[in-house]
């Protein structure tokens, strides 16, 4: 069914059907008629709840940031069954993001290629959202994230304000933090991964975060397209800032390997590639860091998950949770059910 209704939606440009998609989910479940239906046909049953983080996932899937970057489909989002669901990006001043068109599908691979800019209503609005959401009844088991970056105007070297802003602004309504320093799309944002660039952040962020009443766990995501140095440096700095946790991994601004032909690739031009062709590279990179963290710090695994058997392989790899994102524009609302269903 879903597969009919998708070769419909695909007949419009993704951004557009992002919205009239959610926004017509939402007002479905804005009928509480409607809204018992859509749970009970999507959220999965007898799944078992993860402990981490100090946190209780109600199950291992959850969505990655991006998709509800403004914490607008919170409720909707909970009643497809997500375990979590990380919000995000948001910067301090709201942004408009890249010019359109900014959003493309690969069918023939599975996969999307953005290049959005961390487009968001800027902290203090997405801030208000989720105080209204956690005073809500809706909230319940719902775990959120909260995926914080910089402006696009911010210079590297006063990079760590806007973190710092966000940070506070959103700490008495997210359950986790994630640090974005690993989108391709902000200009010179990547170069934010060097050792001693990343410290500076994430050790100002650890500071604030220790002098807490209670700490929220603080999380680093990461770019696929590390070299094993690179790798090895944040392995050794997530260490010794003593992180609660690693993403892994960011979309990726490599093309190889595609089926989509090469002249409507160049057409599309920059962006960052996510969906089935990043799977083995995001796996092998889980597995990579597990093996040399060795327990000391948990991983949650990004990266061309559609099936069970995808989460799956990145769990055998390591990893403690899972994430989505294209995978969900291409299985549909059933995603989170049938990935629970046999795991």
């Amino acid at each position: 069914m879903y597969a009919l209704i998708r070769s419909f939606l695909f007949l419009f440009s993704p951004e557009w059907v992002h919205y009239f998609s959610m926004n017509s989910l939402r007002l479905l479940c804005s009928f509480g008629v409607t809204r018992a239906i859509i749970k009970k046909l999507f959220e999965p049953r007898h799944t078992k709840s993860v402990e981490q983080f100090g946190l209780n996932f109600k199950n291992v899937v959850g969505l990655a940031a991006g998709f509800d970057k403004n914490a607008r489909y919170l409720r909707e989002l909970s009643n497809l069954g997500f375990g979590f669901v990380e919000i995000g990006t948001v910067t301090p001043l709201p942004q408009a993001g890249n010019d359109k068109p900014r959003l493309f599908r690969l069918p023939k691979d599975k996969a999307l290629i953005n290049r959005m800019g961390f487009n968001n209503d800027g902290v203090k609005q997405v801030a208000k959202r989720l105080k209204a959401w956690k005073a809500s009844a809706n909230a319940g088991t719902l775990i959120i994230g909260g995926n914080i970056g910089k402006n696009k105007v911010t210079a590297n070297e006063d990079a760590w304000k806007d973190y710092d802003i966000c940070f506070k602004e959103l700490f008495d309504w997210v359950d986790y933090f994630v640090v974005n320093v690993s989108s391709p799309n902000t200009p010179g944002l990547r170069a934010l991964q060097e050792k001693d660039s990343l410290r500076k952040i994430l050790s100002h962020l650890q500071t604030i975060n220790k002098q807490q009443a209670h700490p929220k766990p603080l999380l680093l995501k990461i770019a696929p397209d590390l070299t094993t140095e690179q790798v090895n440096d944040v392995i050794d700095l997530a260490i010794e800032i003593q992180l609660d946790g690693l993403v892994v991994a960011n979309t990726t601004i490599s093309r190889e390997g595609l089926k989509t032909d090469e002249t409507t690739i160049t057409a599309i031009g920059a962006g960052g590639l996510s969906g089935l062709p990043v799977r083995e590279k995001s796996t092998a990179l889980v597995n990579y860091m597990c093996r040399q963290l060795n327990g000391q710090i948990p991983v949650i695994a990004s990266g061309g998950i559609f099936t069970s058997a995808d989460a799956t392989e990145k769990l055998n790899a390591g990893a403690c949770l899972v994430q989505v994102w294209t995978g969900f524009i291409y299985e549909g609302p059933s995603i989170v059910k049938n990935i629970c269903k046999k795991l």
